[in-house]
């Protein structure tokens, strides 16, 4: 039978509103993921709070993240990409309202936590709309230009955020708008997001491609779901497959977290005295770097290298390096233009973690690549986390006094550390080409296990 290309078309199109409406979720979920920087001084005079309660409130996000990986897979499964992201931008909208109206600490705390539950159902969800919208050889760099739409929200959690709050004259009013707008936006996803192409009576991708390549499409045999608890079996006990990536993204992410998310904010004001204006403006540079950086690690990776780890491994030498610099020249370099090229670079390469999701999917069959997907986003949620909490106690002085640089080159030099045990982790990673990925199974067409990639 061949294929209606009106129907066609309209799936080449519409794709790319339900692909703008999600990406704009993402956005606030980078937002809200590093706005503990730009804040944290704030907070810290309304209500009286030293270090080690902005090292919980920041780590409190990643608690919540955390937990809530395998949930998000499963729900986006079974409720499907709109109404998991849709009822969950609602929570997020939730948390950000209490921490506008927030009077004490605690609430700020629950907000936070509310923030990281709700949010944490947006990244799974979008990814496995890029599966089932988008082409094989489109995935990695969709997901680049998705993790770029992301930095724009970090971009713009940094001098956007801190000029919006002078603009509003009070931190927290800056929440109530974004709670909101939040609202606002999980009503559209609600009403205009559709799950898969065939909801609109429309072919699929997998067929669209067939038509493409002038190939006769054959409908992927039919299997039984697996368990979720098989699945986890099959993802944990994968061995060198699964376990070294999902250990270089712990430290990867919890080292770029521990200096984006928390304390490089607090250490351009105690170190170099910079104003907050200033130095959310400098800060701004990594979201600025990566950017630019997750799109091109994902072209680099589909259409140039073609491999995961090559740029994995380029991107993560570049990294430590970095992190190098910004250890051994803490309080040395007072330049706002030497820390914004730094913090470009330190965003570009970090960035390039976006395609070890590509490399982690090309190991597991469509019916648990969900929640293998769930499992390993586990892990860089897990490390901002407990680095947060950990460098928290670290950075904890006396009431009324300020951080030293011996206590943030302590920190820095912890996370060079931790990145070049996290480069050995990468190394021995095994890698799979996309030629030989896992083959593409579904149950039947309304409830295709292929959406279940991530």
């Amino acid at each position: 039978m061949g294929i209606n290309l009106e129907k066609m078309e309209k799936v080449m199109k519409y794709r790319w509103v339900v692909f703008v409406i999600l990406a704009l979720a993402y956005f606030f979920v980078y937002f809200h993921r590093v706005s503990t920087a730009v804040v944290a001084s704030d907070i810290m005079s309304t209500f009286g709070v030293g270090a080690a309660s902005i090292g919980l409130l920041g780590s409190a996000y990643f608690y919540a993240y955390t937990a809530m990986q395998l949930p998000s897979g499963v729900l986006s499964d079974s409720w499907g990409v709109r109404k998991t992201a849709g009822v969950f931008t609602l929570v997020a909208a939730a948390g950000a309202i209490l921490s506008g109206l927030a009077t004490s600490f605690t609430l700020i705390l629950v907000g936070r936590l509310l923030i990281g539950v709700g949010v944490a159902m947006v990244y799974i969800p979008v990814m496995k709309m890029l599966s089932i919208w988008f082409k094989k050889n489109e995935f990695a760099s969709m997901s680049g230009l998705l993790l770029a739409i992301g930095n724009i929200g970090a971009l713009s959690a940094a001098g956007p955020l801190a000029f919006l709050a002078i603009l509003l004259g009070d931190w927290q009013r800056v929440f109530l708008f974004l709670g909101v707008f939040s609202v606002l936006l999980a009503v559209v996803i609600l009403m205009l997001v559709k799950d898969k192409p065939e909801d609109m009576d429309c072919p699929s991708i997998l067929e669209i491609e067939a038509y493409e390549k002038s190939e006769t499409y054959i409908p992927p045999k039919a299997v039984e779901k697996i368990p979720m608890g098989d699945a986890l079996k099959q993802t944990f006990s994968s061995g060198m497959k699964f376990w070294p990536l999902a250990l270089w993204f712990f430290f990867m992410y919890g080292s770029l977290m521990v200096y984006q998310g928390l304390w490089a904010g607090p250490f351009f004001r105690d170190v170099l005295g910079w104003e907050k204006t200033t130095y959310a403006s400098v800060l701004s540079f990594v979201a600025v770097g990566m950017v630019f950086g997750c799109p091109i690690a994902g072209y680099l990776s589909d259409k140039v290298l073609k491999s995961r780890k090559k740029v994995l491994l380029a991107g993560t030498a570049v990294y430590i390096v970095i992190w190098a610099v910004i250890w051994s020249q803490a309080g040395n370099i007072t330049s706002t233009t030497a820390y914004s090229a730094i913090h470009f670079l330190f965003g570009f390469f970090g960035g390039f973690f976006v395609v070890s999701y590509a490399q982690v999917k090309e190991w597991f069959p469509a019916a648990i690549v969900g929640t293998a997907t769930g499992a390993y986003n586990i892990f860089p949620f897990l490390g901002g986390a407990i680095f947060m909490t950990l460098t928290g106690k670290m950075m904890a002085v006396a009431e009324g006094a300020t951080a030293t640089v011996g206590q943030y080159k302590s920190v820095w030099f912890l996370m060079l550390v931790c990145m070049i045990f996290a480069f050995v982790c990468l190394f021995v990673s095994k890698e799979r080409g996309a030629e030989k990925a896992a083959p593409v199974e579904v149950t039947d067409k309304s409830d295709s296990p292929a959406s279940s990639k991530q």
